[in-house]
């Protein structure tokens, strides 16, 4: 900031009000100091001038509650964060939602104060009420981003996570290379068609597997809102019926439900795609229960969603926000830390 002033010939203070836009300047100085500004390449530090202010930053994550295992990584690795961004000045308030409830998120946002938080962070749900609630947040000068799965593109800040269309590609994939041109049946299973991410993945994947020459015929999917005890009674009833399916794709959660399953089967069993790293998908793939785990890594998304809001807050571009996604097979496992994380 010196040399900015010094470039354009003012004081430290003229030029200080210049760049926050503090008035009181000739016209003819505060055009210098802008000269200077674009010529020495200055760029405003502006973690160390909210040190000077003492701000803290406010954000908002609503996140589902519940014992689903991606969720609840979720969860703890939006805790381990909260913790360690303290030192930033960063305040993280965390509110659980129900799963797949549009209209209780879309309550949440309406009982949320825009002049509490500096944005708010959440997982997108399809719902007119929620683009509603969005919007009236975002016209109070409340920014929201997505994680996980988008909603309100229009209206939202800044997505964070994986591409799924791609992610069900990947999916669809594997089932080619596991069946090595052999003919099957893959039965997709999904929580809801009311989210994004799931409707996402079943695309990309039905592009794939019900392409010319793959041999496999894809299924029609079935919703089991991502509980383990709706998975294991509808697959099972599914597999007794039709013993001709070859491949399963996980799509959602639920993934204990479809585990217990496999772990009854004496057999051959189908191929299994899952998706999210968790002990209890982490644990299947070392026994050999399942075959591969698409993992959209929680804590980096969790990681980039508070730089993005971060970076919202100061007026600044928000940084790179797409997750590119692991393929896990039981051979190339990350250990685990002490705080439950993976490495």
């Amino acid at each position: 900031m010196h040399d900015v002033a010094r470039s354009a010939g003012v004081s430290y203070s003229t030029a200080d009000r210049v760049l926050n836009g503090r008035g009181g300047v000739a016209e003819k100085s505060a055009q210098r100091v802008q000269r200077a500004i674009e010529e020495l390449g200055y760029r405003r530090d502006i973690h160390a001038a909210n040190l000077s202010r003492r701000r803290n930053y406010r954000f908002l994550f609503l996140l589902p509650r519940g014992d689903h295992g991606f969720f609840t990584v979720l969860r703890e690795a939006l805790a381990r964060e909260t913790v360690r961004r303290m030192v930033d000045r960063l305040v993280i308030t965390h509110r659980e939602v129900p799963a797949f409830d549009a209209e209780a998120l879309a309550a949440e946002l309406d009982a949320t104060n825009p002049e509490d938080y500096d944005c708010v962070a959440l997982i997108g749900v399809d719902s007119a009420a929620l683009d509603t609630a969005i919007r009236r947040l975002v016209e109070n000068r409340l920014p929201v981003i997505t994680l996980v799965s988008d909603s309100a593109s229009d209206l939202r800040q800044s997505y964070i996570g994986i591409d799924n269309v791609i992610a069900g590609r990947t999916a669809g994939r594997l089932m080619r290379l596991t069946h090595l041109g052999r003919t099957g049946k893959v039965q997709p299973i999904l929580g809801t068609l009311g989210v994004r991410d799931h409707r996402d993945r079943l695309q990309g994947a039905t592009e794939v597997i019900a392409a010319a020459g793959s041999g496999l015929q894809i299924l029609p999917p079935i919703e089991v809102q991502d509980r383990p005890e709706i998975m294991l009674g509808r697959l099972s009833d599914i597999l007794q019926g039709d013993p001709g399916i070859t491949g399963i794709y996980s799509i959602g959660g639920g993934n204990r439900g479809l585990i217990e399953l496999l772990d009854r089967i004496t057999g051959p069993r189908p191929v299994a795609v899952l998706h999210e790293l968790t002990p209890h998908s982490r644990a299947a793939l070392e026994r050999g229960v399942i075959d591969a785990v698409i993992d959209q890594k929680p804590a980096e998304e969790i990681s980039r969603a508070i730089d993005a809001m971060r970076a919202i807050a100061d007026d600044m571009p928000a940084p790179d926000s797409r997750v590119v996604p692991t393929i896990y097979l039981a051979d190339n496992l990350p250990d685990q830390n002490a705080n439950g994380g993976w490495t």
